[in-house]
């Protein structure tokens, strides 16, 4: 077994978004290739409903798939196509927007106002960019959870996990998509498929994780032992970018720490980004906003 190396540890800062929805974007709009097959992760966490009732009104995708995942709160959602729906605290939905679609996602906060979720989207390889529309709506049910010895808890959203499997099928990144619980105090060794990206984002408690490659200045705590692996403090809100390896190993502080592991299969194409709609080549791109603008973009009905 060899650790997985950490290439950076990066702490998200607050972003104003969309139509006024304050988020925290973990990552996207820069650099694909060391997420790939990802491209955006947004935290749209918080207690205030000023910040988050304008929701994201009706906007086009294509050559992606979005992934949202609901912890507090719910969002509704419509479409082009005519589906409607509703996601509450645990749910989740994984949109193939393919050729192209039209949608909405309108958040609502709970009880007490809170709102907590997330969006990850990931890319399509080129044979799938203008595959036809689909979605899959998972109800927080049929996620299944397991529970190690020591207490550490993973829903398994999408993948393979300590013998439980994913409700989420058909993805052409073929993600591992798992929310972790490791309790206070206890250390975690998680195993990850070397072929794959991988990266950790914590959004509750904080821990160190440990690394396998020589120290860099994103180091937070001194090791003693000159020869022994280092140690890179995450909190709240951070992002854990991993290199190769097939384990990552995970020591939570005395608040415990929750985090999503998220790795899928690189695709290694090539990446023409504008907004939501993301293909291969420039002229794609510009045929996309020619028909958006024409009127012609929606290609299934």
């Amino acid at each position: 077994m060899s650790l997985r190396p950490i290439k950076q540890i990066i702490q998200t800062k607050p972003t104003l978004e969309g139509a006024g929805v304050k988020l925290q974007r973990a990552f996207g709009f820069g650099k694909t290739k060391e997420f790939d097959p990802f491209l955006l992760l947004d935290d749209f966490r918080n207690d205030n409903p000023e910040d988050y009732l304008a929701g994201f009104p009706w906007h086009p995708h294509r050559g992606i798939e979005t992934i949202t995942y609901v912890l507090a709160g719910s969002v509704e959602h419509g479409d082009s196509l005519g589906n409607k729906g509703k996601m509450t605290a645990g749910d989740v939905q994984w949109m193939t927007a393919g050729s192209g679609i039209l949608h909405q996602e309108m958040p609502k906060g709970d009880t007490q106002g809170r709102m907590h979720g997330f969006q990850l989207w990931a890319n399509l390889p080129s044979s799938l960019k203008m595959t036809d529309p689909r979605y899959q709506d998972i109800p927080s049910s049929a996620i299944p959870e397991v529970t190690d010895d020591d207490g550490t808890r993973v829903r398994v959203v999408s993948g393979e996990f300590w013998g439980k499997k994913g409700p989420v099928e058909g993805v052409a990144a073929d993600p591992q998509y798992l929310d972790i619980s490791v309790p206070p105090g206890q250390r975690k060794r998680l195993k990850i498929e070397t072929t794959r990206n991988a990266f950790a984002y914590v959004f509750a408690g904080s821990g160190t994780f440990r690394d396998a490659s020589d120290p860099r200045a994103v180091l937070t705590e001194q090791v003693a032992k000159p020869n022994a692996a280092p140690v890179y403090d995450a909190g709240n809100h951070s992002l854990v970018l991993f290199d190769r390896g097939d384990e990552i190993v995970v020591q939570a502080s005395e608040e415990g720490i929750r985090f999503l592991l998220v790795s899928g299969k690189p695709i290694e194409e090539p990446v023409a980004w504008y907004g939501p709609i993301v293909m291969n080549t420039q002229e794609q791109l510009r045929q996309a906003v020619a028909e958006l603008n024409g009127g012609t973009f929606i290609k299934h009905r």
